[in-house]
């Protein structure tokens, strides 16, 4: 017999959420990181209300995220990942979802029309919201591209084109678990200096080419082995994925893999489940997204050309992996 207290605690599930990206919002975290541990310094060092800010910070104190004594917050060690400045900051993914709690507001307005009739493209969005953007799926990325890549062999490539590569994430884990390998990291010309830095930190700069570009629009740059498309099919309509696979066929030598990762989902479209919600996270927040089947990436890959399509890897967190060859 079900509980209905399970389900209302499972619906107020939204204000912790949002108490959450409040604090994130505000930077609160961070500031209590650099020394401010009191509701009355932060309000009066940001002009915020000493009361408000009070009730919120003892609020993120009862799920953990800040310790309180004698009027004093500090981080716990899982409020420390909020902090922007801790080396593994969590901070620009929950931006990101802070965002997302715009976007999904409009979800009822968008099943009865079937789109979002609100959606901002991330194209209108500007330079700061690109670079938040970034920022997350770079933070989503460190770790699993490394688990990615140990568990591929692809000593046998020896040019990758990471398309729509951003930060180089994937480029750095494939690099640096492949050492005789190369990279192009394709992407809008105004994404490619955030590469710089972190692939300069890695010691490969000098094994990568920054070439920009707009896959919706250009042809890709020729001559490598293995393409990339790294969380790039969900955010794309079945037309504009056929027309990227075409594109990749193009350009990648005879012979050469498409590695495709992201949600590949099973034929009731309800496995794996993180895929079922972030399908309609594509449907609020794009024109034409979706999770995909295999069958359906599959024959998208055909009609461009590539043979011997399979799944290599099922994941419940998109690292499901499809490879592809263009035939030699």
């Amino acid at each position: 017999m079900g509980n209905p207290m399970i389900l209302l605690e499972n619906v107020r599930g939204f204000m912790k959420s949002r108490i959450v990206l409040t604090g994130a919002e505000l930077d609160l975290f961070t500031r209590i990181h650099r020394g401010s541990d009191t509701a009355e310094a932060i309000a009066q060092e940001n002009r915020l209300d000493t009361r408000a800010v009070t009730r919120l910070l003892d609020a993120l104190a009862v799920y953990g995220l800040l310790t309180k004594e004698n009027g004093g917050y500090q981080l716990t060690p899982e409020g420390m990942f909020l902090s922007s400045d801790h080396p593994e900051s969590t901070l620009p993914m929950v931006l990101h979802m802070n965002e997302l709690w715009d976007t999904w507001s409009h979800l009822t307005d968008t099943v009865v029309q079937g789109k979002n009739p609100a959606r901002i493209p991330r194209s209108q969005k500007g330079n700061k919201a690109l670079s938040a953007f970034i920022g997350a799926m770079n933070v989503v990325g460190r770790g699993l591209s490394k688990e990615i890549a140990a568990a591929l062999d692809l000593s046998s490539y020896r040019k990758l084109l990471d398309i729509g590569g951003a930060s180089g994430t994937y480029t750095i884990a494939f690099l640096e678990k492949n050492p005789e390998m190369r990279s192009v990291i394709f992407d809008l010309k105004q994404v490619l200096p955030m590469a710089e830095a972190p692939l300069a930190e890695a010691g490969i700069l000098d094994r990568v080419e920054l070439t920009g570009g707009d896959f919706y629009v250009d042809e890709l740059p020729k001559g490598c082995d293995l393409a990339l498309l790294s969380a790039i099919i969900h955010q794309n309509s079945p037309e504009q994925n056929r027309d990227l696979y075409r594109k990749i066929h193009r350009a990648i030598l005879p012979g050469g893999m498409l590695m495709i990762r992201d949600h590949i989902m099973d034929e009731s479209r309800t496995w794996p489940p993180a895929g079922a919600i972030f399908a309609l996270n594509m449907l609020v927040g794009t024109d034409g997204g979706d999770t995909y089947t295999f069958r359906e990436v599959q024959e998208g890959l055909e009609s461009a050309g590539f043979t011997g399509i399979r799944q290599i890897r099922q994941g419940e967190k998109m690292d499901c992996i499809v490879t592809a060859r263009k035939p030699f």
